[in-house]
C-alpha cells in the first residue's frame, strides 16, 4: 500500500522558512515524478513546485520562483521543500502527490497518490 507522508509544516512569521519533507512508502521516488502543491482556505489546490525522476530542472509556480526549493534524497526516499522569506499569502495546507510519468504536471489529476497534507501559516 502507498503512503506519501508530509512533514515540516507550522507557524512561522513573515520572512521565516520552513523546510517541508515528503517521505513515501510502498514506491520508490526513484521512478515517480513528485509534486507539491497547495490549498489556501476555501481556494482550489495549486501546482507549486515538482520534480522529474528523469532529473531536468524543477518547475515552480512564477509566485515562489526564488524563494522555494524542491530536491530529493532517493537514499531516505523524501523529497524536500525549502521555501524561504516566506509571505502571508504562502499560508495554505500543502500536499505531497506523486505520478508515474515523466513529467512535473500541473494537474492535479495527473497524480496518482497524495499525502495528507501539513499546514503551513505565516503570518505577517
Amino acid at each position: 500500500q502507498v503512503q506519501l507522508v508530509e512533514s515540516g509544516g507550522g507557524l512561522v512569521q513573515a520572512g521565516g522558512s520552513l523546510r517541508l519533507a515528503c517521505g513515501a512508502s510502498g514506491l520508490s521516488f526513484r521512478i515517480y515524478t513528485v509534486g507539491w502543491f497547495r490549498q489556501p482556505a476555501g481556494q482550489e489546490r495549486e501546482f507549486v513546485t515538482g520534480i522529474s525522476w528523469i532529473g531536468g530542472n524543477p518547475s515552480y509556480v512564477d509566485s515562489v520562483k526564488g524563494r522555494f526549493t524542491i530536491s530529493r534524497d532517493n537514499a531516505k526516499n523524501t523529497v524536500y521543500l525549502q521555501m524561504n522569506s516566506l509571505k502571508p499569502e504562502d499560508t495554505a495546507v500543502y500536499y505531497c502527490a506523486a505520478r508515474a510519468g515523466a513529467g512535473a504536471s500541473t494537474v492535479v489529476a495527473a497524480y496518482d497518490y497524495w499525502g495528507q497534507g501539513t499546514q503551513v501559516t505565516v503570518s505577517s
